[in-house]
């Protein structure tokens, strides 16, 4: 005998038939979930747009010089931390901790610079607003690379000034000290500082040129690093092309499932969208607060940050028009809304970039999942969150499609280490 089931509506469906529906779920999806699964997919990720405030973006040279900078230890103040120490190539250019470790512990885990030349906000909270302008930020951090400008200037006078003019032209004479102090920067050490303000305002104009410079070198280098596609990419191509046996190779059926609750149900794809799964804006979605660390407001301070930054779109130093800056000269800079709100990280790689959250406070994928089923109140600002109750299978399938995501970096492999 045929066995029966007994589903919605008083329908009764044997077990062939119930299966026979199960794989047409696999490969049925509606035009409107078709749309949203191609504004997903790697293939609608558009051209690269330029970055006005950055006259060397595309200079190939310059990246080369970047990708060495990076790796270099020795910008740093006790020549033990580099770029590439907190963005590790093996680990999706995060570094696995809760918290960035550089000369120091900061307040605020690493995140991954696959595709954030897509990105018009850095960092967490969005305090910078180009890759060259953060690549600076944790160069003079007194936790991160603890180092000064006047100290990198002469680094790249004594060991990069050939390759430095090819790119960007004559470099001033360093060496004189007492002009050119070895450790001088507009930071809180009270030596440096100290150092700095005795310097002409050409001087440090002088030494600060060449700090940006490195930056936008920098910057160049960290362009190139955009995220591969992976086995969600290629079920998407097949369901384009209505190749049921591509798709169902693809994805698992859970894989799947989790999939339709992302776009649907879980709500996920209201800020992890797009083909980097991330929409680049800011929300606050309740995340506790981190042991042992003061209130974090997020882009409270950020937004503030940015606008009053020595090295943003419209500063002196940017290459940029004043037109050209538009993310910065309507940036949304009060209200509520920015409180406790934080930069939704890329989910393309997610799994091999625990643990998460901005200051690492959830150690697995499912524990992120765990939170936003239950909605908890935000520790500062007001959470966007509502409680979905999900059950323990479908919490899986949308940690099994997640981990579908992952599928490293689009980059030769000579530009994943030190040249």
């Amino acid at each position: 005998m045929k066995r029966m089931i007994l589903i919605g509506g008083g329908i009764i469906l044997t077990a062939a038939a119930i299966f026979l529906w199960a794989q047409s779920r696999q490969t049925s999806w509606s035009e409107a979930e078709v749309v949203t699964l191609k504004s997903l997919w790697i293939g609608s990720l558009p051209a690269l747009p330029p970055d006005p405030s950055n006259l060397y973006a595309d200079n190939s040279r310059a990246a080369e010089f970047g990708q060495k900078l990076f790796f270099d230890t020795r910008l740093s103040s006790n020549g033990e931390v580099a770029c590439a120490t907190c963005h590790k190539p093996e680990l999706m250019f995060s570094d696995g901790l809760p918290l960035a470790q550089g000369v120091g512990t900061t307040s605020r885990k690493t995140m991954t610079i696959i595709g954030t030349a897509y990105s018009p906000w850095m960092f967490w909270d969005g305090r910078k607003d180009s890759q060259w302008a953060q690549a600076l930020g944790p160069l003079e951090s007194a936790v991160e690379h603890g180092g000064t400008r006047a100290q990198y200037a002469h680094l790249i006078d004594e060991v990069y000034r050939a390759e430095y003019e090819s790119i960007f032209g004559s470099l001033p004479d360093f060496s004189d000290r007492a002009r050119f102090p070895e450790v001088a920067a507009p930071v809180d050490d009270e030596s440096a500082r100290a150092a700095w303000d005795a310097m002409t305002q050409a001087d440090r104009d002088a030494v600060t040129q060449v700090y940006v410079n490195m930056g936008k070198a920098i910057a160049a280098y960290e362009r190139l690093i955009m995220p591969a596609p992976s086995r969600f990419d290629t079920y998407v191509e097949a369901l384009l092309k209505d190749d049921k046996t591509a798709m169902k190779a693809a994805l698992t059926s859970d894989e799947v499932a989790g999939l339709r609750l992302f776009i649907d149900r879980a709500q996920c794809i209201n800020c992890h969208n797009g083909p980097l799964f991330t929409n680049n804006d800011f929300h606050n979605t309740g995340v506790p607060a981190a042991n042992d660390l003061p209130a974090d407001d997020g882009r409270a301070t950020g937004a503030r940050n940015v606008l009053n930054d020595e090295f943003n779109c419209l500063s002196q130093w940017s290459d940029a028009g004043e037109n050209d800056c538009a993310e910065l000269r309507y940036i949304v800079s009060e209200g509520h809304q920015l409180d406790g709100a934080f930069k939704p990280p890329t989910l393309r790689n997610v799994a091999e970039t625990g643990p998460y959250m901005h200051a690492g406070q959830i150690a697995t994928l499912a524990e992120v999942i765990r939170h936003y089923r239950s909605a908890p109140i935000a520790p500062v600002g007001h959470s966007e969150l509502v409680m979905i109750p999900f059950t323990q299978i479908e919490m899986a399938q949308l940690e099994a499609f997640l981990r579908s995501l992952s599928a490293g970096v689009n980059a030769p492999p000579e530009l994943l280490q030190a040249p």
